[in-house]
Parts: C-alpha cells; sequence; structure tokens
C-alpha cells in the first residue's frame, strides 16, 4: 500500500495525541460522530484523536459495543438495506468483494458487537481518504487506512467502544501534539 499523501487533507484529521478528560478508562474507544473523531483513550488525561468519516442521517449506531473480532484486509458484503437503497450500486456485491485496495472496508475492520450479537457497525479503513470529516457512509465509522492499520495494532479484543449522541460530543478536546 502506497504512502498517504496528506498535504490536500485538512490537519484537523489527522492522528494527534489530545488533552481528553473521559469517564472511560484507558484503553476504552470513543467515537463522536457529531464532530468527526475517535478517540482511543490512554493515560493521564489523554487520548490518541483520529478523523473519521460516519454514517449519512440516520444510518449510525449509538450506545456501547465491543470489539469482538478484528480482520486484515476484510472481506466486505453489503447489508440487505444498503442493496434496497440503492441496487444498482451495491446489488453486484450481494456476495461479497475480497479485500484489497479498492475494498470499501479499506485495510483493516474492527466488528462492534452488543449482547454476543453482531451490530453489522464496523471501525474500518478507506480507500476515500478524502471521505473522513464528512457524513457520507452506510452508518459504520471510516478512517484513513494508515490511521486504522495504527488503531487495529493497538487494541485487543474485548475493547469497549462508546458512540456518542450529538447532546454528548466532546468537541472541546485540546491538541497536544
Amino acid at each position: 500500500m502506497d504512502a498517504l499523501d496528506t498535504s490536500q487533507l485538512d490537519p484537523q484529521f489527522l492522528k494527534q495525541i489530545v488533552t481528553y478528560r473521559s469517564p472511560y478508562p484507558p484503553g476504552t474507544i470513543v467515537v463522536d460522530p457529531h464532530s468527526r473523531f475517535l478517540y482511543f483513550i490512554q493515560k493521564g488525561g489523554q487520548a490518541i484523536r483520529y478523523g473519521i468519516g460516519v454514517g449519512r442521517e440516520g444510518l449510525a449506531f449509538a450506545g456501547t459495543g465491543l470489539v469482538q473480532d478484528k480482520k486484515e484486509w476484510p472481506r466486505w458484503t453489503p447489508t440487505s438495506a444498503m442493496i434496497a437503497r440503492e441496487p444498482n450500486r451495491y446489488a453486484k456485491w450481494a456476495r461479497g468483494m475480497e479485500g484489497g485496495l479498492g475494498n470499501p472496508l479499506g485495510a483493516r475492520a474492527l466488528y462492534l458487537f452488543r449482547a454476543g450479537q453482531d451490530t453489522r457497525y464496523r471501525i474500518h479503513g478507506t480507500p476515500e481518504p478524502d471521505s473522513v470529516g464528512k457524513a457520507v457512509s452506510s452508518g459504520c465509522i471510516r478512517m484513513m487506512n494508515q490511521d486504522v492499520i495504527d488503531l487495529y495494532s493497538r487494541v485487543p479484543l474485548g475493547t469497549k467502544v462508546v458512540v456518542l449522541s450529538a447532546k454528548t460530543s466532546t468537541a472541546d478536546a485540546t491538541k497536544l501534539w
């Protein structure tokens, strides 16, 4: 995979260490769809902040879940709802698409479960890095491939994921470096 040229991206969406006061313990992933950031909580009131792309209005997951599966270069299959919404775009992939550079799940995927059930909600890479910072996906959280590879390497199975609502947004976190 070629290195991503980040010169054309909004710098606020590049990976950064930030001050982040949170009730969640280190090792928790906090997704703030409203501000378009994902935080991986660290010790000492800090977090690694990554820019994300989020689901269009009405397609997003909220609440808590656990990372119960992780895959490198995952296979992607559109949901039946995606196929019904946009059959011309998604029906040809009803049986799935092998992992690779053009796959919508990108280089890595973290699979969220709640009460032992697959939520069909993913934190994943994207072959479209310019979608980071926007509400364009079918509900999942997308990250630049380089960032999802970094997060994937830090996150063990069983990691708690908290997806905030607009009223619990954390847009006031400040950059340290």
